[in-house]
C-alpha cells in the first residue's frame, strides 16, 4: 500500500497542476476547459516515457459522479426544471431510447461481429451526453437561457436513463436472457420511482438536520457527504443512484436559502465551484489519457479499419440526435399545449438545430464502456469488449471536441449570441425588493424617535439612490454610472488604506494573524459585492 501511495502521489500532483495549466491555456484561447483537457491529455498520452494512467469505472461512478451531479442538479433551476419538463424527458428518454435502437439497428449491418444484443448495449453506452463543455461554451456566448438550461437538465436526467437502458440491455448479452414486457416496465419504474422517492427522502432529512446547525464547516461537510449517501442508499436498494441524486439536489437547492446559514452560504460557494472544477478537470484529462490503454486492448483490426469505423459510428449517432430533436421539440410542444394548456409556442429551429449539435458525450460513457464485464456466463469473453470501448472513445473525441470546437462559430452563425434575459428579471427584482424596503423603513421611522431621525434619513436617502439608478434610462444611466464609479473609485482606495493598516499592524505584531485574516474577510466581501454589482 505504502508503495502504491509512493506512486500515486506524484501522478496526482503533475495531473493537478496540468488542469490548472490546460484551464489558464483555455482561458486565453476562449475555448470551453473541457476541451483543451482532453486534447491536452491526449497529447500527453503520445509522449515517450509517460506512465499509463487507467480510469477506473468504479472510481468514477462511485467518488467523482455523486458530487459533480450533484452540485449540479442543486444549481438547476426547478422552476425552469418544471417548465422545460416535457421537452427535458423527451431528451432523456425518447432520445435515449431512440438513440439506443438507432445504433442497434446500424451496427449490426456495418459492423462486422455485432448483432441485436450487442447493439443494445452499445447504444445504451454511448446515448448518455455531457453537457458540461456545451454549456461552458453557450453562457459565454449569451446562448438564450432555456436552451442551456434543456441541455443542462438533459444531461443530469439522461445520465440516470442512460444506466437505467445498460442495466436492461446488458443481460441479454451477459446471461442470454431477455425480459419480458411487463417485467421490464415494472423494473423500469422501481429503478426510477424508488431512486427518486429516495433521494428526496434523504433531501428532507439533509434540511431537516442542516436547520439545526449553524457552523459553516459542519455544514459544508454534511452537504458533501450529502450526494454519496442518496447515491449510495439507492444503489443499495437495486435503483438508479443517478436519479436520487439529482432529486436530492434539486430539493436541497431549493431549500438552500432557508437551511444554510450566512457563512455556509458565502464559502460553500467557494468550496463546490472549486471541487466541481478539481473533479471536471481530472476527468476530461484522464480522458484524453485513455487513447493508449484502449488501443492495447485491441487486437485484430488495422489503423484504417479502426479510423474507418470510429468515424462511421461517431457520424451514426450525431445523425441519431440531428433526426430526433426536430420532431421532438414539435411533439413536446404540442404535448404541453394539450396537457399543461400552455400557449403553442413557435418553435425556433436555429434553437433546436443548436439542441441538435450540443449533444456531447464525456467520461460518463466511457466508464460505463468500461465497466462491461470481460466475461459473460459461460466463461467466453465479452464478445467485441475492446471495440466497444474503442468506439465508445471515438464518440466522445468527436463529439466533445470537434463539435464543440466548432459551437462558438455555429452559435454566431445562427445569430443566438446575445445578452442574458436574466436581465429584466434582475432588474425587476431589485426594484421590489428596494421598494419593500423603504415601506418597512417608513414603519420603523413612525415607531422611533426624534433622536432616531438623522439615521433613518441616510439609510432613506441610500435606498431612494438605488432606486434611482434601477432601470435608468441609457443617458440618465450613464451619468448615474459615471457616479457610482467615482464612488467605488474612492470606496476601494479607503479599503486599499484599511488593508495597509490591517498588514501594517500585524507586522509590527500588534496584530495576531488570524484577526488579520478576520479583517481582510470583511474587506473582500465589500471587494466581492462591488466587484459582481459591476458586471
Amino acid at each position: 500500500m505504502g508503495t502504491e501511495l509512493e506512486h500515486l502521489e506524484p501522478i496526482l500532483l503533475l495531473l493537478l497542476m496540468l488542469v490548472a495549466a490546460l484551464a489558464v491555456l483555455a482561458k486565453r484561447l476562449h475555448i470551453a476547459y473541457p476541451i483543451v483537457m482532453v486534447l491536452g491529455g491526449l497529447a500527453l498520452s503520445l509522449l515517450p516515457e509517460v506512465p499509463r494512467v487507467s480510469l477506473n469505472p468504479n472510481v468514477v461512478f462511485l467518488v467523482i459522479l455523486p458530487p459533480l451531479l450533484f452540485s449540479a442538479a442543486f444549481h438547476t433551476s426547478w422552476r425552469d426544471f418544471r417548465d422545460n419538463l416535457v421537452s427535458i424527458l423527451m431528451l432523456a428518454f425518447g432520445l435515449v431510447g431512440f438513440t439506443i435502437y438507432g445504433v442497434a439497428s446500424t451496427t449490426r449491418v456495418l459492423l462486422p461481429g455485432f448483432d441485436w444484443k450487442l447493439g443494445l448495449v452499445l447504444g445504451a453506452v454511448v446515448a448518455t451526453t455531457d453537457a458540461i463543455a456545451a454549456t461552458a461554451t453557450a453562457k459565454r456566448l449569451g446562448l438564450p437561457r432555456r436552451v442551456t438550461d434543456l441541455l443542462e437538465a438533459e444531461s443530469l436526467v439522461n445520465d440516470g436513463s442512460g444506466l437505467v437502458a445498460l442495466r436492461f440491455t446488458l443481460p441479454m448479452v451477459v446471461v442470454g436472457v431477455t425480459p419480458s414486457v411487463a417485467k421490464g416496465v415494472g423494473t423500469l419504474l422501481y429503478l426510477i420511482v424508488a431512486a427518486v422517492l429516495i433521494g428526496l427522502f434523504i433531501g428532507f432529512g439533509i434540511d431537516q438536520v442542516q436547520k439545526r446547525i449553524e457552523d459553516a464547516p459542519v455544514e459544508i461537510t454534511i452537504s458533501l457527504i450529502t450526494p454519496y449517501l442518496a447515491y449510495l442508499s439507492a444503489e443499495w436498494l437495486q435503483c438508479s443512484g443517478v436519479l436520487a441524486t439529482l432529486a436530492c439536489g434539486i430539493y436541497l437547492g431549493r431549500r438552500s436559502s432557508a437551511h444554510y446559514s450566512l457563512h455556509a452560504r458565502i464559502e460553500s460557494t467557494a468550496f463546490w465551484r472549486t471541487l466541481d472544477f478539481i473533479l471536471n478537470g481530472l476527468v476530461f484529462l484522464l480522458l484524453g489519457l485513455q487513447l493508449p490503454v484502449i488501443l492495447s486492448e485491441i487486437h485484430g483490426y488495422s489503423v484504417g479499419q479502426l479510423v474507418r469505423d470510429g468515424a462511421v459510428f461517431s457520424g451514426i449517432v450525431i445523425l441519431l440526435r440531428l433526426l430526433w430533436v426536430f420532431p421532438g421539440a414539435w411533439i413536446s410542444g404540442h404535448i404541453q399545449h394539450r396537457i399543461a394548456r400552455k400557449e403553442l409556442q413557435n418553435i425556433s429551429p436555429r434553437s433546436v438545430l443548436l439542441v441538435g449539435w450540443a449533444g456531447m458525450r464525456g467520461v460518463l460513457a466511457l466508464a460505463a464502456a468500461l465497466s462491461l464485464p470481460e466475461r459473460i456466463h459461460t466463461g467466453a469473453p465479452f464478445p467485441q469488449r475492446s471495440l466497444i470501448i474503442f468506439l465508445t472513445f471515438c464518440v466522445i473525441f468527436a463529439t466533445l471536441v470537434l463539435q464543440g470546437l466548432s459551437m462558438p462559430a455555429l452559435i454566431r452563425r445562427l445569430g443566438l449570441a446575445g445578452p442574458s434575459p436574466a436581465r429584466a428579471e434582475e432588474t425587476a427584482a431589485r426594484r421590489q425588493m428596494i421598494q419593500a424596503a423603504l415601506e418597512a423603513l417608513a414603519e420603523i421611522r413612525a415607531q422611533g424617535t426624534r433622536e432616531e431621525r438623522a439615521l433613518y434619513d441616510r439609510l432613506e436617502a441610500h435606498y431612494r439612490r438605488r432606486l434611482a439608478s434601477v432601470g435608468q434610462e441609457s443617458a440618465e444611466r450613464e451619468r448615474s454610472a459615471r457616479k457610482i464609479e467615482h464612488q467605488r473609485f474612492v470606496a476601494q482606495e479607503l479599503r486599499d488604506v484599511e488593508r495597509a493598516v490591517a498588514l501594517r499592524l500585524r507586522d509590527e505584531n500588534q496584530i495576531h494573524d488570524e484577526v488579520l485574516r478576520r479583517l481582510e474577510h470583511e474587506l473582500d466581501l465589500l471587494d466581492a459585492r462591488f466587484a459582481e454589482s459591476e458586471q
